[in-house]
């Protein structure tokens, strides 16, 4: 298995419960000392593999390590991501540009690597990607965001139509989840208490999710729903639903 933004959120409690069920994981992260202290914590079922998942080279070779530290990854969760809310007037192509790369580019470089891979060797495999609410609707000062989460529910049914039946593609799409992107989303905000309360009431749910109800979603669709490929799972408190 391989999980990229291992070192936090989503990814982290990812990695965490494959571990616990006996997977053996490849953590790749960005943040060379936090991905290191998990792989500690983790123990011999997981290694460490520094990746920036925006740079197809350095995914290349992060999946040709992986496999030469654990096997053959026939499992695979996209992470990774970033979001830098703000007004349109003021989101530049750099924003932009970074926004996309690490959202979408950095969804479709490591499923091209693990999938490859797996059809080389002609075997079976899963990977799940991380949408977001915002796959399914817009929100003010959030268009690069969005943009790149809607490409990912693309992406994630045109590889499953092309990579069936042997490897199965699918897309979860959470709501507000209490990891430390959404933390410092509340920091740019004039009162981050106050915008961490109203985040809660939003979702008819009345709550923010924790990482690991994520983690147990994802987990599901790569393991367990055998017969899904190209399905978009919401699992945001409600919030697409009114």
């Amino acid at each position: 298995m391989a999980v990229t933004g291992a070192s936090s959120g989503i990814g982290r409690a990812a990695a965490e419960r494959l571990v616990a069920r006996g997977a053996r994981v490849a953590l790749w992260a960005r943040r060379v000392d936090e991905l290191d202290a998990l792989a500690g914590e983790l123990g011999d079922r997981a290694v460490a593999v520094p990746c920036d998942v925006s740079d197809r080279v350095a995914v290349d070779a992060a999946a040709r390590e992986s496999e030469a530290a654990i096997g053959l990854v026939n499992g695979l969760i996209n992470a990774a991501g970033v979001a830098d809310p703000r007004p349109l007037a003021e989101l530049d192509a750099e924003a932009w540009q970074r926004t996309i790369a690490v959202n979408l580019s950095g969804s479709f470089h490591p499923s091209h690597a693990i999938a490859t891979r797996l059809r080389e060797a002609g075997e079976e495999g899963s990977i799940v990607n991380i949408g977001s609410e915002l796959s399914a609707m817009g929100m003010p000062s959030y268009a690069a965001y969005c943009a790149s989460k809607f490409g990912v529910i693309g992406l994630t049914k045109a590889m499953a139509a092309e990579l069936a039946p042997k490897i199965r593609v699918n897309v979860l799409c959470p709501g507000p989840v209490d990891t430390p992107m959404l933390a410092g989303e509340f920091g740019l905000a004039p009162d981050p208490v106050a915008a961490r309360a109203a985040e809660h009431k939003r979702p008819p749910m009345q709550r923010i999710a924790e990482p690991g109800e994520m983690a147990d979603a994802a987990i599901w669709l790569l393991t367990e729903a055998r017969f899904a490929t190209g399905a978009v799972v919401p699992v945001d408190g409600g919030t697409t639903a009114v």
